[in-house]
């Protein structure tokens, strides 16, 4: 018998709990002559910034075969999709002219799912704006705020009365650090910490987009920030003050205003608003639900000594030695083919986190992206970790935390950000040698998950 036919059952989550799969635009849809471009297909096509060399120019070309991507995921038995809708692919200029055709296939994306009996989820960032707003400054000038607000209603006022469930913006965290502080993702802008301004810009889009979201009808909206806990390497002043900046940059900057109408110490005077207190105002503007992406803790310590200071590689990036902080390996655990180490009940360690640190402002919570990469199709290490994190989560509900839904990510292997094809995060195998077909085939951990679903409604 296999060791995952031995495992003990998954224990019973809520019956109305709320399953789904994950998925980005630009990471799966191709058709890239369809669509405006992104400021990731700028970005990709400097020699050198994706470390296989690739483009998601064709990616696994959801574009034109959604419809056997939505029946993986009808036979899934997951109640929910979370998906992204392109920026360019609906106004390829960011403003302006809308695009009939862009909007036409969310459409009919949207039907085919409500045909399966899933539910659509949109969200209306996942890290590609269009390159024609980028030029004009991008995030760093509010004015795209005020630009998305716009967007958010077009796509709201197209698939609004199909989509009741909504995100904003995925992860703005690592939009400004990786794109813009540290360059190694789209836009590619190497600011440090002078791109505090468009997490600013990020977190008053959302406000606005939720306003506007409101206004075209929706009841149900969220976003998806990325957390985790963040552990000093001892307990030393110098490696406790840094972990406490590195959490700072991961888990409250972008919760606390969100949550609490108010950045944390120190950070507001850094912020490009003339009226501040005017601005929190849009950007707390009440949620329904808050969406947590968790992949892995982070260990922290001081800086290294100037003497030794050297780039950092860590989780796949390269980090420039003047960081106030080092990332430190985490030992005696398993780690991911992209390295990052597997610590199950630090999921449980953040959703009580969260608990006491907000108490009755936290809205109901979310897991909204939580999976992992490894090679193969007999992917018995993708089925523990799941396994194991679906453990913690429920260890977070039995101890009082409001979780509810859990969106695995992802449901295809897909085109990973500067990685390019080398990690594989999906529950489907696709065959990128192929173009002609890029043969989805089902992983054993998508059967593991398509058994622990029928059990939970048994």
């Amino acid at each position: 018998m296999a060791a995952s036919d031995a495992r003990e059952p998954l224990p019973q989550f809520p019956r109305d709990f709320l399953w789904g799969v994950s998925t980005s635009a630009h990471q799966i849809e191709g058709a890239v002559d369809e669509r405006g471009p992104s400021v990731w297909d700028a970005f990709t096509a400097v020699p050198g910034r994706v470390k296989d060399g690739t483009t998601a120019a064709v990616a696994c070309d959801h574009y034109h075969r959604y419809r056997e991507d939505v029946a993986l995921i009808r036979e899934l038995g997951v109640g929910a999709y979370r998906f992204s809708v392109s920026w360019p692919r609906v106004l390829p200029g960011g403003a302006g002219e809308v695009s009939a055709a862009g909007l036409d296939f969310y459409d009919r994306l949207v039907d085919e799912l409500c045909a399966a009996g899933v539910s659509p989820v949109p969200t209306l960032f996942h890290w590609d704006t269009p390159l024609a707003l980028a030029d004009e400054g991008g995030w760093l000038r509010r004015d795209t705020a005020e630009r998305f607000a716009e967007y958010a209603a077009v796509v709201a006022g197209r698939i609004g009365d199909r989509a009741k469930k909504w995100i904003t913006l995925n992860e703005p965290a690592e939009h400004t650090l990786l794109g813009h502080a540290l360059g190694q993702h789209a836009p590619g802008e190497q600011l440090m910490f002078d791109a505090l301004p468009v997490a600013h810009h990020q977190l008053l889009a959302h406000g606005l987009a939720v306003r506007a979201l409101r206004a075209a009808g929706a009841t149900d909206i969220g976003i998806a920030n990325s957390h985790g806990p963040t552990w000093p390497a001892s307990a030393s002043p110098e490696d406790t003050e840094a972990a406490d900046f590195y959490d700072v940059l991961l888990n409250r900057l972008f919760a606390d205003p969100l949550i609490l109408g108010r950045y944390p110490e120190g950070i507001a005077e850094l912020m490009p608003a003339d009226d501040i207190d005017a601005d929190l105002k849009v950007i707390a503007e009440p949620v329904d639900w808050y969406g947590i992406n968790f992949y892995q803790p982070t260990k922290v310590g001081a800086p290294l000594p100037a003497a030794t200071a050297a780039p950092t590689e860590f989780s796949g990036l390269t980090l420039p030695p003047e960081l106030p902080f080092t990332p430190r390996e985490i030992e005696g655990r398993p780690v991911t083919d992209f390295g990052w180490p597997v610590v199950p009940e630090s999921l449980t360690e953040l959703l009580t986190g969260f608990r006491d640190r907000y108490g009755d402002r936290l809205p109901p919570l979310v897991i909204t992206e939580n999976g992992c990469s490894y090679e193969g199709i007999d992917d018995q290490r993708r089925i523990d970790y799941l396994d194991g994190h679906l453990r913690a989560l429920h260890r977070a509900l039995e101890e009082g935390v409001d979780v509810r839904g859990y969106f695995v990510w992802s449901l295809m292997d897909n085109f990973e950000w500067a990685e390019g094809y080398r990690q594989r995060f999906g529950l489907v195998h696709v065959d990128f040698e192929d173009t002609a077909t890029l043969e989805r085939t089902p992983k054993a951990s998508y059967a593991w998950l398509r058994a622990a679903l029928r059990a939970q409604r048994a």
